[in-house]
């Protein structure tokens, strides 16, 4: 049996990962504005990502007889400066879930809830990997001057991502 705290912990969480799709597509939403559509592709695709990490959640909370709970979800941010503004916040906000999700395996481990522990270590694993994804681009972006065609470079990089 799942215990309460954890119940209420991993719903929290859920709701985490739901602003951060919906973050995502906001930020789809600018990057297709923009007419850059392998950003767009990009955000999508994490936009994706997210939901399914909600739902992995949701599933865990199932499986172990508890009753995920579907919560409002804030608006997220539509205005963005550039492509760069866009990233530089997808990383800060992917720092902030990483602080939220080690928070969450504290409670596990209080709560000696060993399944819940396993979970949460693929979801460690997963932050990193998002953190360094997203410094990778960020980084490119950062050695781009404003206004500079290498954008259309980077692109069509991120038009490679696969989904």
């Amino acid at each position: 049996m799942i215990s309460k705290k954890i119940l209420e912990a991993i719903n929290a969480h859920i709701q985490e990962e739901m602003y951060s799709s919906n973050l995502y597509l906001s930020m789809a939403a600018y990057c297709e504005s923009v007419n850059l559509k392998g950003f767009a592709h990009w955000m999508r695709i994490q936009a994706n990502e997210e939901h399914g990490h909600a739902m992995k959640l949701f599933e865990h909370l199932v499986d172990r007889g508890g009753k995920p709970q579907i919560k409002g979800i804030n608006e997220p941010p539509a205005g963005f400066e550039s492509p760069r503004d866009v990233f530089e916040k997808t990383l800060a906000h992917e720092r902030e879930v990483t602080k939220k999700v080690h928070k969450l395996y504290e409670v596990a481990l209080e709560e000696k809830d060993y399944a819940a522990q396993i979970l949460l270590q693929w979801f460690i694993s997963e932050q990193v990997e998002e953190e360094a994804r997203v410094t990778e681009t960020l980084e490119k972006l950062k050695s781009i001057s404003e206004g500079s065609s290498a954008i259309f470079w980077v692109d069509k990089e991120l038009r490679k991502r696969a989904g």
